[in-house]
């Protein structure tokens, strides 16, 4: 009796977070092959736009799984209409290998949502469920709990511990945007991105106009941080009209402003790494503000703005010493846009509109509070913007 691992996905793009977690489970699990299996249409997501076609990515996957002698690759979702339900394919599997056991692997947040899947009962009767977990407390925690009621419900669940950092498609794709995402993919698979054009590897953004700019900022940010971005995007634009800075400049730096946000504090480091971006030892312990200096090299390398609008996003987050017109509208913008709701956010937004620079030294101050109430330490940009508008006072 062969022991086969199933490992399905979209693999938009496959990384090198699938390949090493295939790769451990078949040293874990003892398996005999490992089954990789991208899926036609995903039953509970839809792909993004700019997405792989069904075939790219299975010729993807196979150039990842190259020199993997365990690995072999199946197309029986992406030849199968309709969604691609992973009971059927193991259904199917289990018809090909009656005399064999399988094992499906699966991530933590999957296997945690699993009884929302479509047909849980006949995937526990047909397959162990190999979990990819990371060891986190937390994560652990819940693990065992699912693992319980699954198991008293006649399931046979194994875990296997996950030593690569993980990366999402999701996150992957957005560094292929901001030109970055080398060391994330197998060998080959980046060529073969390049040679196709794919998840915008190709694009030319450089000096767009705003309504061209604006689709492709608002999809590769998190969702739930769309209505920030408009809303500081209209609001810098009012600011910059009232104070007679340059709309046109207000209006990008405000949409571009939290670019790389989505990005986890990891790959923060990565971003600053591929252009060569040097860190202070602050920033390297609290990646929390480095947004603010991606965002800016993004802008600068894959946009093309200029060096007013860069500097405002550098400086969005931290403030500086001296700030200029623009990077003071930016900063008070961030933090004043509609959608904020804090005490004291009105009494910045009379500010804003008559004392720009008190505006400016109100949102230091609440920051560095905030932080010091937090037991947080605070930048030494922070402070020197703040000594700054004090002493000049």
């Amino acid at each position: 009796m062969a022991r086969i691992g199933v490992y399905g996905g979209s693999f938009n793009p496959p990384h090198i977070g699938h390949i090493q977690a295939a790769r451990e489970a078949v040293a874990a699990l003892k398996l005999d092959r490992m089954i990789l299996i991208p899926a036609g249409v995903a039953p509970h997501k839809s792909l993004p736009e700019v997405s792989a076609t069904p075939r790219q990515r299975l010729e993807m996957l196979s150039i990842a799984a190259e020199g993997e002698p365990k690995l072999e690759l199946s197309a029986m979702e992406l030849e199968r209409e309709g969604p691609s339900y992973t009971w059927q394919t193991l259904k199917e599997l289990k018809k090909r290998f009656p005399e064999d056991e399988l094992f499906f692997l699966m991530g933590t947040d999957m296997f945690l949502t699993f009884q929302q899947w479509k047909e849980p009962e006949r995937i526990l009767a047909d397959a162990t469920l190999a979990v990819v977990c990371r060891g986190i407390k937390k994560e652990k925690e819940a693990i065992a709990a699912q693992k319980a009621l699954l198991e008293q419900q006649g399931g046979r669940i194994c875990l296997v511990e996950n030593t690569i950092n993980p990366i999402s498609s999701t996150q992957l794709r957005r560094l292929l945007a901001f030109r970055c995402a080398d060391r994330y993919l197998p060998c080959g698979v980046a060529a073969y991105i390049q040679e196709n054009g794919l998840y915008d590897s190709g694009a030319n953004w450089e000096n767009l106009s705003m309504e061209a700019l604006e689709p492709i900022v608002l999809r590769l940010l998190n969702p739930n941080r769309v209505a920030h971005v408009l809303g500081c995007r209209d609001t810098a634009v009012e600011l910059a009209r009232h104070w007679g800075a340059d709309e046109r400049d207000a209006a990008r730096a405000g949409l571009l402003h939290d670019i790389t946000k989505a990005l986890d504090g990891p790959l923060q480091f990565d971003v600053c790494g591929a252009y060569g971006e040097q860190l202070s030892a602050f920033s390297r312990k609290y990646p929390r503000t480095l947004h603010a200096v991606t965002g800016a090299l993004v802008a600068k390398y894959v946009f093309g703005e200029n060096e007013a609008v860069v500097s405002a996003i550098r400086h969005h987050t931290t403030g500086k010493a001296g700030m200029n017109l623009l990077e003071t509208i930016l900063y008070v913008a961030d933090y004043m846009e509609p959608n904020r709701d804090f005490p004291s956010v009105e009494e910045l937004r009379r500010l804003a509109f008559s004392d720009i620079q008190g505006a400016l030294r109100l949102g230091l101050e609440m920051t560095l509070e905030h932080l010091n109430n937090q037991g947080s330490e605070v930048s030494p940009e922070s402070q020197e913007a703040l000594a700054f508008l004090r002493n000049r006072k």
